[in-house]
């Protein structure tokens, strides 16, 4: 893949679809890019989360959280492990390519970079995730008055 597909997987990522191409090509040229043959570990629940993943080709299976629930597929553009963009934790379930898969891994520190150096990029992701977080709540306030009745 050229430097012009890159960029435009990582547009069609969440996130990073408002952040323009200066900002896109610092995060190709940046992060660690890793490539993963079929049944490949990209990681395990319970390691550290230490950057979200876009993947930018083949899929990743993500295994159910809960034993009855159907593994999640992320294909191209998918981004996992938002939330480890930006703060350090551990990983919530397993992920294993099936079949080739190449991701790129983007770490909180190629984040707060990209950020600081595109302040109208800080305020789309703060923007979006302020959003994100009134629809939890929400949802949430949802599930309670279901289990209240």
């Amino acid at each position: 893949m050229g430097l012009d597909d890159d960029i435009a997987i990582l547009a069609d990522a969440p996130l990073f679809g408002f952040l323009d191409r200066d900002a896109l090509r610092l995060l190709t040229f940046a992060a660690e890019r890793r490539e993963l043959a079929d049944g490949d570990l990209l990681f395990a629940r319970g390691d550290p989360a230490d950057g979200g993943f876009v993947v930018m080709s083949g899929t990743i299976r993500l295994a159910p959280r809960v034993a009855e629930a159907e593994p999640v597929r992320a294909g191209r553009s998918a981004l996992i492990g938002q939330l480890a963009l930006f703060v350090r934790g551990t990983r919530p379930t397993d992920a294993r390519a099936e079949g080739a898969a190449e991701v790129m891994r983007i770490t909180p520190t190629l984040m707060r970079r990209v950020l600081e150096e595109f302040p109208a990029a800080a305020q789309s992701v703060y923007d979006t995730l302020a959003i994100d977080l009134v629809d939890l709540v929400a949802d949430l306030d949802r599930v309670r008055v279901l289990l209240e009745d």
